[in-house]
């Protein structure tokens, strides 16, 4: 008898659109498939530059994200107490008056009393202009709680970073070192490549106190004890020294390694590069054993030794102090394997893999190049090793200082920018470290008046710190003051605690976009509510507005005044710039847009638009013509199109000029989001072989990059090895410069801001008593969800509704603890209880969990007795965002002493056996009201 036929694969489409994956920072692109108007499936877009046609579950998940019942469907205001959920539906119109006439009142009398900080937006080149022109200071996105430590570190050393910045040569790398990679950023392309480096036979590492995902296809787990792998890298470069195994003539050549500095202990010039009266820094010329500027075509630098310059002064080459500082019997293997959790013969192991790939197996490539200083090179010459870091690294107390070793790691081993290293991706390099300097100093911040520059930048000396004349920050999180004076990201974590304690300074409205800072962004969750519920004696709000803008009803939706809801990322449009978080491959630059593949059926708008409509109600200059009329008046793609940072250069760098034929600069295209689209919504530019590699010191590159608007001139990124803007600070420590530290931040500033990079045990650890609170706790994030937008996702959550807290088998016989045993986690700010599971993969110290798993009831449209909310948790109950009082009664953010990166992964506990083993997480906070489930 015949089977009837089955049709296996029906269509369910009529239509089919590109567009960018908004479900974690990937930004892959997308086919979105559609029937009657409605999203019936997603996939990868094939021909797009990141992903190539590889979608992950989140990304395919998207449609359930796009219909989930947790959005939200119509400004909102409050008219109960703050977090009870208790709001009425008001029309645009309502809503956008308040805003205006909350913010209008701000900028007319004080326009720092305005905060405004979004989260995990892709828009951040639109919203820090805005701030700028609005006047405030108080702008930043989440980066502070996420990945400065890593950005400055690589801006200040190379001018470039990991992170988005830049990726490994999987074409040609041999050997794969991965420190803390978690695996829900850079997914697709990591997966990629870490598939070509298999397939290839290459070797990957991976140190990481946790053996899931990336670390458990590794060939080499190294289960390191958390915030000790600076010490582990430290010791890797001490046995590369001893062995002599560094590449001397890219050192020599490319970092400031040969760079003289001044030795004079005790006075102004001690620890800064001689310098010509031009100010040009010097080098030991072997040839006429006299000092030369380090970029002489003519100058043949010593690498190492001390010389007497001619004016008296004794000088000795940064290589120098760096081999002596590594090369000290304190960065032995046998010193630090006790503390780090590896042993003797592992460090000496990889070290001597590390030199045997990198100097045996050097890779040649048959291209030409002449570099900055006009010299030819026949071949470009690669060290087949590269690195890759994420947070684990980053959010640590030491991470600033932890990740600048890593990169002198890479740099001893001559593996940036080259074949087979880590490579650069538009639009860096940029100088180390960009030129640009953070606005809001005394005198600055004037009513009615945009800053005179950005919110955010690059501190280089005491001089550019936001400081008043008695050290008083101006900034209401702290950033570049003597807090966190690198804070080149702002510390958007101290946000809601400093303005409720009014320290510097209260504020009168809290502008926030996307940024769940009731819940699992917050650093500790009790006390960010109390902050945001506190009132004054006369029964005021503290934080007197809250304005907030979501697509979906967050914990933090039920805190704010105003809610103005926010589209889906299939209902508008949008710009993954080369102005913002870049999209680039290593190969070349590459940008995209976002289009509405549907239009929304509920009544939002997207965020960006409203931003520009209320910078218009308010007569900010940048988006207002003379006459008072919007300079945009279609909204975010109008701006997208129009607007100019310089002359040709726009948020999109494809298909711009009249035809849509020029590329990086051309004047504005009115057909140019056409052109995306009809491109795949993307733009990509693939640079020519001869300037792929070396690109810091490529001069086509650099050339044709300056066209381009990456840099301002076509100068060299000379590696800083030495960071000599961290020894001006130490310098003000000690009373010299124009701007000196204050008493009460002297010790910190001398002890941390080391110009070499150097290893200090994570603060919580030195302040809390290790035999009270003997473990690690740390979190990652699973490769199925992105932040805390995955729980509320159908779909995603079938795989994931609930978070075990994880530790070792033999650390659990220990203490007692069965798993699925119920547990109780102490640390001294908090305690929480959770649900265990026993593994292997894990350093026996060291318990950790899914982050942004849990959820308070009540919100994101899920049931309220939901798993997420019942046997959910988050470690974020047992941090604090102060650290203990110091002497004096002055207490400092949980944060890195240089970059202000919040340090989540530095938490100390203990754990025990609950006595309750009832089947519900704790705390429970009380269960909101929900709001209205979206269609």
């Amino acid at each position: 008898m015949t089977q009837p036929a089955v049709n296996t694969s029906p269509k369910t489409w009529d239509e089919v659109k590109t567009t960018t994956c908004y479900m974690c920072a990937c930004r892959c692109g997308i086919r979105v498939h559609l029937k009657d108007g409605r999203v019936t499936y997603i996939d990868g877009n094939p021909d797009h530059p990141v992903n190539k046609g590889v979608i992950c579950g989140k990304g395919a998940a998207g449609i359930m994200q796009h219909y989930s019942p947790a959005r939200l469907s119509k400004p909102l205001l409050r008219v109960g107490e703050r977090g009870a959920g208790e709001f009425k539906e008001i029309e645009w119109d309502e809503a956008l008056g308040l805003a205006t006439e909350w913010l209008a009142k701000v900028r007319a009398e004080d326009p720092k009393k305005l905060a405004f900080f979004t989260g995990r937006d892709q828009s951040q080149g639109l919203t820090g202009w805005w701030a700028t022109q609005f006047g405030t200071p108080n702008y930043a996105a989440h980066g502070g709680f996420c990945s400065v430590n890593m950005a400055a570190a690589g801006l200040y050393t190379f001018g470039g970073a990991f992170w988005e910045f830049g990726e490994p040569d999987w074409k040609h790398t041999k050997y794969f070192l991965l420190f803390g990679v978690a695996e829900d950023h850079g997914s697709n392309p990591i997966k990629k490549g870490l598939g070509q480096l298999k397939a290839r036979g290459a070797k990957i590492v991976s140190i990481n106190p946790i053996r899931t995902g990336y670390s458990a296809i590794a060939d080499e787990w190294i289960g390191i004890r958390p915030g000790t792998d600076g010490l582990f890298v430290g010791a890797l470069i001490h046995e590369l020294l001893t062995a002599q195994k560094i590449d001397g003539d890219y050192v020599l050549r490319y970092t400031n390694s040969p760079w003289l500095i001044i030795e004079n202990p005790g006075h102004a010039d001690d620890g800064l590069f001689a310098r010509t009266p031009q100010g040009s820094a010097l080098v030991w010329d072997s040839h006429s054993n006299s000092p030369m500027p380090a970029l002489s075509p003519d100058a043949a630098p010593k690498l190492m030794g001390r010389f007497k310059l001619p004016d008296g002064r004794r000088v000795v080459t940064a290589f120098t102090l760096i081999a002596e500082r590594f090369l000290d019997a304190e960065w032995a293997p046998e010193k630090v394997s006790g503390r780090c959790g590896v042993p003797v013969e592992t460090i000496k192991r990889i070290a001597a893999e590390l030199a045997r790939t990198a100097f045996e197996e050097e890779i040649a490539l048959d291209v030409p190049w002449t570099d900055h200083l006009g010299r030819y090179h026949e071949k470009m010459v690669g060290r087949p090793v590269s690195m890759h870091a994420m947070r684990g690294i980053s959010a640590h107390a030491n991470g600033f200082q932890t990740c600048r070793t890593i990169h002198l790691l890479q740099i001893l081993l001559g593996t940036i920018d080259v074949p087979g290293g880590f490579r650069y991706k538009a639009p860096f390099p940029k100088p180390a470290p960009p030129g640009v300097k953070p606005a809001g100093k005394p005198g600055q911040v004037k009513p009615n008046t945009p800053l005179p520059g950005p919110p955010l930048g690059f501190v280089t000396a005491p001089e550019d710190l936001l400081v008043d004349g008695q050290g008083t920050p101006q900034r209401l999180d702290k950033a570049f003051s003597w807090d966190a004076p690198l804070a080149a990201h702002g510390m958007m974590h101290m946000v809601i605690t400093n303005a409720a304690k009014k320290d510097p300074y209260g504020i009168d409205v809290l502008f926030m976009y996307m940024a769940n800072m009731s819940w699992n962004s917050a650093m500790n969750v009790p006390d960010t509510i109390r902050y945001l519920t506190q009132k004054e004696p006369d029964g005021s709000y503290t934080i007197p507005k809250i304005i907030y803008s979501d697509a979906y009803a967050s914990e933090m939706v039920h805190y704010a005044d105003l809610i103005l809801p926010d589209t889906t990322y299939l209902e508008r449009w949008d710009c993954i710039s080369l102005l913002d978080r870049p999209i680039s491959e290593a190969d070349g630059p590459a940008d995209s847009i976002r289009q509405p593949v549907v239009e929304p059926e509920r009544d939002v708008r997207p965020f960006q638009t409203v931003l520009l409509d209320l910078g218009t109600r308010l007569g900010l200059p940048g988006m207002t013509r003379t006459d008072g009329s919007p300079r945009y008046p279609g909204g975010y793609p109008d701006y997208i199109v129009n607007h100019e940072r310089a002359p040709g250069i726009g948020p999109l760098a494809g298909f711009r000029g009249p035809n849509g034929r020029a590329q990086g600069r051309g004047t504005p295209n009115p057909e140019q989001l056409k052109h995306y689209i009809d491109n795949g919504c993307h733009w990509f530019y693939e640079l020519p072989e001869h300037m792929k590699y070396y690109r810091h010191v490529n001069w086509a590159y650099l050339d044709w990059a300056t066209f381009f608007g990456f840099i301002g001139k076509p100068e060299p990124v000379i590696h800083q090895l030495y960071c000599e803007p961290l020894q001006k600070f130490r310098l003000s420590a000690q009373g010299h410069g124009k701007v000196v530290a204050p008493e009460q931040h002297r010790q910190r500033i001398a002890s941390h801001f080391d110009p070499i990079p150097f290893w200090y045990p994570p603060f919580e650890g030195e302040m809390v008593s290790e035999e009270e609170f003997p473990m690690h706790a740390v979190t990652q994030r699973p490769m199925a969800m992105y932040h805390a937008w995955g729980s509320q996702n159908a779909w995603l959550r079938q795989i994931l509704s609930r978070n075990w807290l994880y530790m070792a088998r033999e650390m659990a016989a220990k203490l007692k603890v069965a798993d699925g045993d119920w547990v109780t986690v102490t640390s001294h700010h908090g305690e929480i209880k959770a649900q265990a599971k026993l593994m292997d993969g894990v350093n026996p110290e060291t318990v950790w969990t899914w982050n942004a798993i849990g959820k308070r009831s009540g919100t994101w449209g899920l049931d309220p007795g939901s798993d997420e909310s019942k046997k959910g948790f988050l470690l974020n109950h047992l941090i604090s965002e102060l650290l203990p009082e110091r002497e004096g009664g002055y207490r400092y953010s949980n944060s890195d002493p240089v970059t202000g990166q919040a340090a989540w992964y530095d938490l100390r506990v203990r754990v025990a056996r609950a006595a309750d083993q009832e089947q519900v997480s704790e705390p429970q906070f009380a269960t909101i009201n929900p709001l209205a489930r979206a269609e």
